[in-house]
């Protein structure tokens, strides 16, 4: 990972990362988008976000709660839509503005925790686990296509 993730994971969180790669690049080609396991722990995270949401302030309804799922939402509907797009260009894009909504995710999570609105800890270490993936899916993508 040349932009730096790769050198802050320590020995275990490598070794986790390249066997859910080994097991990506060794299977079958997923033949739908719910076959991912980046797209499974994406959706996960979702209906985590939902039932975290869920106990925020009735005021936050139209804004934090609003932006949080709504975020949140667009990580894997980007991985299902990006899954489709016939181009590398294209799957790369869905993929790039997936990885976009979790960073925005990241900080709508920041901010629930310092207006004390919820424990984010887990939903913050279940978005690492999906940003992990997502990289690792994104070069995967790019360096199956290279081979071709």
């Amino acid at each position: 990972m040349g932009d730096g993730r790769w050198e802050i994971l320590n020995l275990s969180q490598k070794i986790r990362v390249l066997s859910i790669v080994k097991k990506i690049m060794n299977n079958q080609p997923a033949k739908t988008f719910q076959d991912l396991i980046v797209w499974q722990k994406a959706h996960q995270f979702v209906l985590s976000v939902y039932r975290l949401t869920q106990n925020f302030p009735s005021s936050e309804t139209y804004g934090l709660t609003s932006q949080l799922r709504r975020a949140s939402v667009s990580v894997p509907a980007n991985i299902a839509e990006g899954f489709k797009r016939k181009t590398l260009a294209e799957k790369i894009r869905f993929l790039n503005i997936a990885e976009a909504s979790l960073e925005e995710s990241r900080y709508y999570l920041i901010l629930a925790k310092d207006l004390n609105y919820g424990n984010t800890e887990i939903l913050l270490i279940d978005l690492n686990e999906v940003s992990k993936l997502l990289y690792s899916y994104s070069k995967t993508i790019e360096t199956r296509n290279q081979k071709s």
